[in-house]
This record gives structure tokens, C-alpha cells and sequence, in this order.
């Protein structure tokens, strides 16, 4: 029997990313069973903006529902709509690989695979772009079979949301983690795609990189997630604040180590004179942004 898949997003205030989106959806290589989408009470011209698309999908059936709330919130909605029991998701900021839908629901011909974990492809304009995506992305050839789906590209059969009581809704951010992490607790079986990949543009400048970086560190803290690296980060920072009392010179040697290694690791993504500058700055506004937005996440647990 042919699948039925489902494909569900969320909106709010997203006009100019509708007709990107959309268009990537039309030019699948695999048609979808329907589409499933909840806007929470946009104020632009979002909703229009999507009416205009609903005629060209044909016989696919077309929802639009509103719901406010945050995107667990608006996707486990979409969801428990949807009436397909494979779910494929992306972000509406997000561009579909015009093989993606194809590539992401192929794993699932095995009864035993649950959830296909897809991959984002940074779209960069400029090199401070391409610094940024090595901070924001998980650089292909770091992905392993142990890599949790992001919510930006993923696939599940709708069984096994509704084992683990879905996306966690009392978070704002962190909340495609959680639920991954909660999948793969529950014994879930997992399936990495690399080749099923949505195109996912980054910030253009250091605040709003500086806002991604505490939004979901806030999220990590929330949801009591504490990453190894974070852990690490505020072991160096920990050290860094003994040798300011202990040794200034040692301390002094540290940082200017700690900048070439920020460089090095991901120079070869980049591979830019500008790199020298980008890649050290981004580092330190993460560490900052990072440190104090886990700490106010757990401190709002309390």
C-alpha cells in the first residue's frame, strides 16, 4: 500500500519566505498525499500570500488552520490534522532540495525504520555568512550516524509522535531536540539522509547572530539540555577567570591560543583572509551569548 505522506509547517508574519518555500515544494520529484499548515495569527500578508499557492497543488489535499502559540505548539496541531502516517517537516524559512521529499521518505519502504533524520545546507551571501554557518550548522562531514534530527528536515511515522506525547509545547525553542531526544529514548529506530537536505540562509549580522546564539542556548537551559561543548565552554571560561587572579601572562598566552583555535577548526569552510576576523569575533559572541543564555534558562526552571 503507497505511503500517505504528510507534509506540515508553521507560519507567523513569513510572507516573503512563502513563495520560496512553496515554489520548492512544487518542484518535488515525489508527490505528497497533503499539506498541513498553522499560522500563528500572522499580522502581514502571510496568509494570502499562501491562499494564492493553494489552487496549484491540484488534487493534493490543501489546509490552512491558525492557532497561536509557539511552533510546538502550531506542529502538534498541524499533526494530529494531518491524516497521512508518514509526517515530513521543514521550517518556513527554508527551501526544499527539489529530491528532498523523495530522499526523505525512501527509508521508510523498512517497516522498522521510525524517523529519517534529514540535513540543512546553509545558503551563504557573503563570507561573514559562511563564518556564521559554522557555527550555526553541523558541517557535513561532522554528521554521524549518532546526529538528532532538527525540525528544519525531518520525517516520522505519526505513530511514534503520538507515543511520545509530541513536541514539547512549554518550550520556545530547543523543542525539535527534545523531541528528538525523546524519540530516540523511547527506542525509536533512526535513519540518517544526508542527501535530503533543505537550503536554511543565515543572519546577515552579528546581532541578530548574537540573538540565534542565546535564543537556543535559552531553550538548552529550559529544557535542562546542557550540550558537551557548553560544558566545555564554561570549563575554559572557569580557568580563564583562576588564571586572571593566578597569572596574567599565562592568561594572556591562553586567549591568543584560544583565538588561533578558533580559526583553525573551521578555517577550512571558510577559506578567506576576512575568516581571520570573522571566525574569532562569532567565537566570542557565541561563548557570551551562549554562557548567559543557558544560565537564564535554568534559572527560569527555578
Amino acid at each position: 500500500m503507497a505511503m500517505k505522506i504528510s507534509f506540515i509547517t508553521t507560519v507567523f508574519n513569513e510572507e516573503k519566505n512563502v513563495k520560496p518555500l512553496f515554489e520548492s515544494i512544487l518542484n518535488q520529484t515525489k508527490l505528497l498525499y497533503e499539506i498541513v499548515i498553522v499560522e500563528a495569527k500572522s499580522t502581514d500578508g502571510t496568509v494570502n500570500a499562501i491562499k494564492k499557492y493553494e489552487r496549484k497543488f491540484g488534487n493534493i489535499k490543501f489546509s490552512i488552520y491558525s492557532k497561536k502559540g509557539n511552533r510546538s505548539v502550531g506542529r502538534n496541531f498541524a499533526i494530529s490534522h494531518a491524516t497521512g502516517d508518514i509526517i515530513v517537516a521543514t521550517d518556513a524559512g527554508c527551501i526544499l532540495d527539489k529530491r528532498w521529499l523523495e530522499r526523505i521518505v525512501s527509508p521508510f519502504v523498512d517497516p522498522k525504520i521510525d524517523i529519517v533524520a534529514g540535513f540543512y545546507r546553509p545558503v551563504t551571501h557573503n563570507i561573514f555568512e559562511k563564518c556564521l554557518a559554522c557555527y550555526t550548522c553541523v558541517m557535513r562531514d561532522r554528521v554521524t550516524d549518532d546526529f538528532l534530527p532538527s525540525s528544519r528536515s525531518i520525517a516520522f511515522r505519526k505513530s511514534a509522535w503520538k507515543k511520545v506525547g509530541g513536541y514539547p509545547e512549554n518550550l520556545d525553542t530547543c523543542e525539535d531536540l527534545v523531541f528528538a531526544r525523546n524519540l530516540k529514548r523511547a527506542r525509536f529506530k533512526f535513519k540518517v539522509v544526508k542527501n535530503a537536505f533543505v537550503i536554511w540562509p543565515q543572519r546577515n549580522n552579528i546581532f541578530e547572530a548574537g540573538k540565534q546564539f542565546f535564543n537556543y542556548a535559552l531553550g538548552d537551559g529550559q529544557a535542562y539540555y546542557i550540550r558537551n561543548n557548553t560544558w566545555l565552554l564554561f570549563v575554559r571560561y572557569l580557568v580563564g577567570l583562576i588564571l586572571f587572579f593566578v597569572s596574567k601572562p599565562l592568561l594572556i598566552v591562553c586567549f591568543f591560543l584560544y583565538i588561533l583555535w578558533s580559526i583553525w577548526k573551521n578555517y577550512k569552510y571558510v577559506r578567506d583572509w576576512k575568516a581571520f576576523l570573522y571566525l574569532p569575533l562569532l567565537q566570542l559572541v557565541s561563548d557570551i551569548c551562549v554562557i548567559t543564555g543557558t544560565l537564564i534558562g535554568l534559572v527560569r526552571n527555578l
